[in-house]
């Protein structure tokens, strides 16, 4: 974390420099990251959230531990060095167990927390914004930073008891909802206020001290608010700075201080420029990258399809829509309207509640059929291009090998690419 604070210092000195975080546990997202990292000389940081990843294993099976070794596990194999790999946990707090009352959700809570960082995470970004059973809604700011501070004592006890690095903390109360709106777009998005700003830092770092973590305060790295910046299902709400100018000139006054932005997928890549340059300085990906690994899927599944013939094929598209409507639970209250729209959805939504699937056994075999098929069965260029022009000329300009599950890799790249110029920009694209 002596990088990632060094990094803030720089951004804070007037580089426009940050990092973003890859929030995804698909171990070809990971494996993009990673290769990237290896590729540009530079850190990675990967987070898992609490839904994925927690003491009960989350919708990945994994608990802390696991999901850090497996990430080590794939870094050693491609030769990136373990302290270029930064690991933090996302939106840790109750957030997994709403239905529940608010004493045993953050009961919960407190173990999730302590599992993180013994398990080796050390971004934390403590998200006790929502409501559980019986909360009032909204959840009033001076509840959310007690919340956050008690988890904080926590985080900081297991840091004491495991060693290594310090903990960074996250905070925030003006949090945008994990993996994009739930439903459409609000037309003029509340961008969040100074004011709201001041009041959120004021009410933490009291619960701080509160707490008697006043040394800890200034570990307290970022706050998340909302920019402007949001997707739902087929639309995305693009930055605007000029929405964002008050609250941009606000940060400049906190010498230890950045702004997190959640959400931040589908953006056009200048949008990543400016949101670092106005001290969003970490920005934070998740569904643009599942959504670019399907993307790359379902056009092998078209190619498999065309070159071998539906005899043949694997037939992963129409696998991985059985497979959804016999287990709803991960889209139905995210898609609504009728059932072709909610066909629709389930295919090609922004919010890519597909990322939920990959894992169960029936797709990923119907994958490991169509990866075999396609390396028994080369794939003639022209095909390719008709599909995936991007990757067909890097095959063609040799920087790209032929093995298919490379071409996923690299489409997933095509994302990252995005996020690493804005973050690590050279110095003659340095401006003002």
């Amino acid at each position: 974390m002596q990088q990632l604070l060094s990094l803030i210092q720089r951004h804070k000195s007037g580089e426009p420099v940050g990092v973003f975080s890859v929030c995804s546990a698909h171990p070809w997202v990971i494996e993009a990251a990673l290769r990237q990292a290896l590729q540009r000389d530079s850190a990675v940081l990967i987070e898992a959230t609490s839904n994925q990843v927690n003491q009960f294993g989350g919708y990945t099976g994994m608990k802390p531990h696991q999901f850090r070794d497996a990430v080590w596990q794939q870094a050693d194999a491609l030769g990136l060095p373990r302290e270029r790999v930064w690991l933090g946990g996302d939106h840790l707090g109750p957030n997994a167990w709403q239905d529940k009352d608010a004493e045993q959700a953050m009961a919960l809570a407190d173990t999730l927390i302590a599992d993180y960082v013994a398990a080796g995470f050390r971004k934390i970004h403590l998200d006790c914004s929502m409501s559980c059973a019986g909360d009032p809604f909204p959840l009033g700011d001076e509840q959310v930073a007690q919340r956050a501070a008690r988890l904080c004592a926590i985080a900081e006890k297991n840091w004491q008891l495991h060693g290594g690095e310090a903990p960074v903390y996250v905070i925030g109360t003006e949090v945008p909802v994990p993996g994009g709106a739930q439903g459409e777009l609000e037309e003029g998005m509340h961008v969040t206020t100074p004011e709201a700003v001041e009041t959120t830092l004021g009410v933490h770092r009291s619960a701080w001290m509160a707490q008697g973590l006043a040394s800890v305060w200034p570990r307290v790295i970022a706050l998340v608010v909302q920019p402007g910046v949001e997707f739902d299902n087929q639309s995305v709400e693009h930055y605007q700075p000029e929405r964002a100018r008050q609250l941009t000139r606000f940060i400049e006054s906190w010498p230890t201080l950045v702004y997190e932005a959640h959400s931040t997928d589908y953006q056009p890549p200048q949008a990543y420029r400016q949101l670092v340059r106005d001290h969003f300085a970490i920005l934070k990906v998740g569904p643009a990258l599942t959504f670019a690994l399907r993307e790359a899927l379902f056009a092998l599944d078209h190619i498999e399809r065309e070159w071998l013939g539906e005899h043949q094929a694997s037939h992963l598209c129409s696998t991985l829509e059985q497979v959804m409507c016999e287990r709803p639970e991960q889209w139905r209250r995210y898609y609504p309207g009728k059932p072709h729209q909610q066909h629709l959805y389930r295919q090609y939504s922004l919010s890519d509640r597909v990322r939920y699937y990959w894992p169960l056994p029936e797709v990923s075999q119907a994958v490991d059929h169509m990866l075999d098929n396609l390396r028994k069965n080369p794939v003639p260029l022209a095909l390719l291009s008709q599909y995936l022009p991007e990757q067909a000329r890097a095959i063609n300009a040799g920087t790209l090998s032929s093995d298919p599950q490379d071409w996923v890799i690299h489409k997933i790249s095509e994302v990252l690419t995005d996020y690493a110029d804005a973050c690590q920009p050279a110095a003659k694209e340095y401006v003002s």
